[in-house]
C-alpha cells in the first residue's frame, strides 16, 4: 500500500510540473524591441530556464556553464545561452584542447573533421574567453556542439570584437545572459562529410538585468570580414525571430522599445 501511495505521489508531482512548465513557456506577444523592460520568474541569477529560448528542435542540451538547442540538420547549435558574471572575467593561460563530440547531443554532434581544409574556423558560439575563470568551464566550450563554421576574416575581426564588447558590458552590469547562433536555414554551403551548414549570417543578444528593469542589445552580422561599427549590425531582437523562428525570451512580460544599453 505504502508502495502504492510513493507511486501515485511521483505521478501527481511530474504532472504539477509539467503543467507549471507550459504555463512558463507560454509564448509572449513581442514588439519590435532591442531593450525592453519586464518581469521574471527569478530573483539572484540569470542564469535559469525562464531566460532560454524555444528550440525548434526540441534537442535541448545542458552543460553545467551553458545550455544550447541543437539542430542536426545542420550539424550545430540553433542557440547558445549562457550567463557571464562580472567575476567570471580571468585570463587564465589555459591549454586549448581538442574539439570533441558532444556526449550529451542524442544524435551526434559534427565530428571536427568537417572543418579541415574547408577554408572554415571552427568559431565557438560560447567563447572560450569567456569562461576562462575555470579549466572545467573553459574545456567544456571545446564540444563540436559548440562550434559553427565562420570565416577567419569575420572570427578574428567584427565577431571578436562584439565578443570584446560582450564582456565589457558583463563588467558593467556584473551580470549578463548572452544567446549566440548562426542562421543556416538559407545556406547553400555546406562543409565535410556530414554536409555541416555555412551559415550566412551569425547573431548574438546580451540581456541584462537592473532591478526589476531589463535591457537587450542584438545583432546581426553577415559571415564575411567587415570594418563597419558593431553598432551598424544592431536589429530589433523579433527581426531575429522571424528569421530562425525562436521566441528568445518567452518569459519577459511588459515590453518596451529603447536603444540604450
Amino acid at each position: 500500500m505504502k508502495g502504492c501511495f510513493s507511486l501515485l505521489l511521483l505521478v501527481f508531482t511530474l504532472f504539477s510540473c509539467k503543467k507549471e512548465n507550459a504555463e512558463i513557456n507560454e509564448n509572449i506577444t513581442k514588439e519590435e524591441v532591442v531593450s525592453f523592460k519586464g518581469n521574471s520568474t527569478t530573483k539572484d541569477s540569470l542564469y535559469t530556464f525562464a531566460y532560454l529560448p524555444t528550440s525548434t528542435t526540441k534537442q535541448i542540451v545542458k552543460h553545467k556553464y551553458y545550455t544550447l538547442s541543437y539542430n542536426e540538420k545542420f550539424e550545430q547549435a540553433e542557440w547558445v545561452a549562457y550567463e557571464l558574471k562580472k567575476e567570471y572575467l580571468k585570463n587564465n593561460d589555459f591549454k586549448r584542447p581538442y574539439f570533441i563530440e558532444d556526449p550529451k547531443v542524442t544524435t551526434g554532434s559534427a565530428d571536427w573533421r568537417n572543418y579541415k581544409k574547408s577554408g572554415y574556423d571552427k568559431g565557438h558560439l560560447c567563447p572560450a574567453g569567456d569562461m576562462e575563470f575555470s579549466k572545467e568551464a573553459y574545456n567544456d566550450t571545446f564540444y563540436t556542439s559548440n562550434i559553427s563554421p565562420q570565416k577567419k576574416e569575420f572570427n578574428a575581426g567584427i565577431w571578436n570584437r562584439i565578443e570584446q564588447k560582450t564582456r565589457y558590458w558583463a563588467e558593467k552590469y556584473n551580470d549578463i545572459y548572452v544567446v549566440t547562433g548562426g542562421i543556416a536555414k538559407d545556406s547553400d554551403k555546406k562543409i565535410g562529410t556530414e554536409e555541416v551548414a555555412v551559415p550566412k549570417y551569425f547573431y548574438k543578444i546580451v540581456l541584462a538585468k537592473s532591478g526589476k528593469e531589463h535591457k537587450a542589445i542584438a545583432f546581426l552580422v553577415p559571415n564575411e570580414k567587415s570594418d563597419k561599427s558593431i553598432y551598424d549590425f544592431v536589429v530589433p531582437i523579433e527581426t531575429l525571430e522571424k528569421m530562425t523562428g525562436i521566441d528568445f525570451f518567452p518569459n519577459l512580460k511588459n515590453l518596451k522599445s529603447s536603444k540604450d544599453f
